[in-house]
């Protein structure tokens, strides 16, 4: 398959307002059916694109069927998750992708499928990955994480078990977020969107529309804020979020998340111990049939956030860059961006943030990774969406 060629503009002074929560058909309706999966044959990188005025260059490497997250190994090869049900290992610079068989069944459809891949930071050890997915069950469908371990040789996950669930089950096709994270101490962080159903982002005996700390093997850190309030709180770091698409931690270890507000109101976070963000008590959106949604300034006990955005961008994923390769943005948050086709780079400044900047893609951004050199990777949403390496431009 030809890669096609990769286009920048200038970005426009306002965006299109999203017309759902992930920027495609309204309430997450599912896309047309995916094609088949398959292994791909190696894709000769196309030429680096200068483009004036952009401070990179940029080399597509692959494409995909619906992709939705990347990870690096140790190696410098690539997972890549397709919302299909389909995990191919990526190796590079050319690109030759192999399906890795053992993925669990995941609920396709909507918003719902295989979702984030995160290797464990002992990986190089353990052999340890952690895959998110949506999951059928009694009363629909939820969120839920499994690991297992990957023989890269032999192409195959071994030993998968599933170490957390969103509950209950409800039904609908959206707002699983499900991203994945580890914290310098090594504990493992989930994101879990509301669903679509509001009212559960508040609720402790439910832990969707929250934020959910967790040892590597799925128990419950004693000191986590919520520990004595029963099984299902006792897993809430913070709560009060809507479809949280992106967290990570920047080099004090300070935890960014950055989530889909509704029609308008996409927020930027710094995560707090035992923090109510809010939601959908308090939004700086409205709900999609125009019923009004008190601001955050209306009510002080919860949390703002420290950007916001209307129009909105519908971000992806999030990262903080940490590499030396773009030296002027170590330190700096970077976005995905669907609706808004764009990569936004966050500057970080203690406990403040702003936005700095935005690159027009040309197409939705799905994902975001930096890679073992320092190069920026995003992955495009959709069904051809291509894996693009970021450099700065030689000269």
């Amino acid at each position: 398959m030809g890669l096609r060629p990769l286009t920048f503009t200038a970005l426009a002074s306002s965006l299109l307002m999203l017309t759902a929560c992930n920027g495609s058909a309204a309430n997450g309706a599912a896309p047309a059916a995916a094609t088949p999966a398959t292994d791909q044959a190696p894709l000769a990188a196309a030429a680096d694109d200068v483009i004036a005025g952009v401070p990179f260059a940029s080399t597509a490497v692959a494409t995909f069927n619906e992709p939705w997250a990347l990870a690096f190994l140790p190696d410098g090869s690539l997972l890549v998750t397709e919302k299909s049900g389909v995990l191919k290992h990526v190796t590079l610079p050319a690109g030759e992708a192999r399906e890795i068989s053992g993925v669990p069944a995941v609920g396709y459809g909507g918003q719902g499928g295989l979702g984030d891949v995160v290797p464990h930071p002992q990986f190089a050890q353990n052999g340890l990955v952690y895959l998110s997915y949506a999951e059928d069950g009694d009363g629909g469908r939820g969120a839920a994480v499994a690991r297992g371990r990957l023989d890269t040789q032999s192409g195959a996950l071994q030993d998968m078990e599933v170490i957390w669930r969103q509950v209950p089950k409800v039904s609908g096709n959206g707002h699983y977020a499900h991203r994945i994270a580890f914290g310098p101490d090594g504990m493992l962080w989930i994101s879990s969107g509301d669903r679509q159903k509001f009212d559960p982002a508040q609720d402790m005996g439910s832990n969707m529309g929250k934020l959910v700390r967790l040892n590597d093997d799925g128990s419950v850190p004693a000191d986590n804020p919520f520990v004595d309030q029963g099984e299902v709180a006792s897993q809430v770091w913070a709560l009060g979020l809507r479809n949280p698409l992106g967290i990570a931690f920047d080099g004090n270890g300070q935890l960014w998340e950055i989530e889909m507000g509704p029609a308008g109101g996409d927020e930027f976070n710094l995560i707090e111990r035992g923090g109510n963000y809010g939601y959908p008590i308090v939004s700086n959106g409205d709900h999609y049939d125009g019923r009004p949604i008190p601001d955050h300034d209306t009510r002080p006990e919860f949390i703002k956030p420290l950007i916001t955005w209307t129009p909105v961008i519908s971000p992806s994923s999030l990262i903080v860059y940490s590499g030396t390769l773009f030296p002027e943005w170590t330190g700096n948050a970077f976005a995905g961006g669907l609706s808004g086709q764009t990569l936004v780079r966050i500057e970080l400044d203690g406990a403040t943030a702003r936005e700095a900047e935005r690159f027009a893609m040309g197409a939705r951004i799905r994902g975001v990774q930096q890679g073992p050199d320092g190069a920026l990777w995003v992955i495009e949403d959709g069904k051809e969406g291509r894996l693009i390496r970021l450099a700065p431009r030689e000269g």
